[in-house]
């Protein structure tokens, strides 16, 4: 029993279960705010499982692809790849189980549109980005974000079955987020790249430009932020969210560039810009329904 659940949690890292709460979170956003109401419960319970599926396939997929370069990596020479507690034959299995299912899913029980674009997603992530973007150029991050930032408007077809301008809002803010989320935890962690020849920005350009990229970035997406508001898709209680966790945002981002020697910044950085997407989409579901309540 023991070796089967060791195996079993195995098969569960393969998924990168604390990136994917994050995913899903946000596709679950996007779903709440596709209706004014409540969302039917048909279409929102199984789009939800089917895109945790592709994204836990997504992540098995970066796994398998990234197995050589994570066994020479201190942070990821555990995983279970490089550490062989799993084949790669086995990886490869239940990654395309999970694919298949979560296309299989979607299909048949949201639309076809959400199955399209949640495969496109999948491949961009698993593909594109760790095939290609990951070792061509720096600004992968950047280019391949685009997948990343999918999982709202994945949501929002999943209830409407069509795109509009709001969830390309919530993509953008994603995209917007990505930059700075990667590039400080790059900085952490620029020797593990530089062993691997993986040209992220900080072993390419050095760190302090690194630095002064994520404050770019960051303003950006503090800008980027205050759109929802500015068209009318959320309200003041929102905005006054969106305003402080910015706030906060960019003095990190300022105190990364103005204190190069503090070497817990950057992960403190990394840390709080996952929070900061959790605290934001949190604020915009809450708007959603409490704001109408008030007016």
């Amino acid at each position: 029993m023991r070796g089967l659940w060791v195996k079993w949690r195995d098969f569960v890292a393969l998924t990168k279960p604390r990136v994917v709460l994050l995913i899903v979170f946000t596709a679950l956003v996007g779903m709440f705010l596709a209706v004014p109401g409540m969302v039917p419960w048909v279409p929102a319970v199984f789009g939800f499982i089917g895109i945790w599926l592709a994204a836990a396939s997504a992540a098995a997929l970066n796994h398998l692809i990234d197995r050589r370069a994570d066994a020479e990596m201190t942070r990821t020479r555990r995983r279970p790849l490089p550490s062989g507690n799993l084949t790669e034959g086995q990886a490869l299995l239940f990654a395309l189980a999970l694919g298949a299912l979560s296309m299989l899913i979607l299909v048949v029980f949201t639309n076809v549109l959400t199955a399209v674009l949640t495969f496109c997603s999948l491949i961009g992530y698993a593909i594109i980005y760790t095939v290609f973007l990951k070792r061509a150029t720096p600004q992968n991050i950047v280019i391949g974000g685009a997948a990343g930032a999918a999982p709202p408007v994945l949501g929002w077809t999943a209830i409407t079955g069509h795109i509009g301008a709001e969830p390309l809002l919530l993509f953008l803010i994603i995209f917007a987020w990505t930059p700075p989320h990667f590039w400080a935890v790059a900085i952490h962690r620029r020797e593990d790249y530089a062993k691997v020849n993986i040209p992220m920005l900080p072993v390419t350009h050095g760190v302090p430009f690194t630095r002064l990229q994520v404050f770019f970035y960051t303003v950006l997406l503090v800008l980027v932020t205050l759109l929802p508001y500015l068209i009318g898709m959320s309200g003041p209680i929102y905005l006054a969210g969106a305003v402080l966790l910015g706030a906060v945002f960019l003095y990190y981002a300022i105190r990364l560039g103005m204190t190069p020697h503090d070497s817990r910044l950057p992960m403190k950085t990394f840390g709080f810009s996952i929070v900061y997407l959790l605290v934001l989409f949190t604020f915009l579901l809450v708007d959603h329904y409490v704001w109408p309540l008030i007016v």
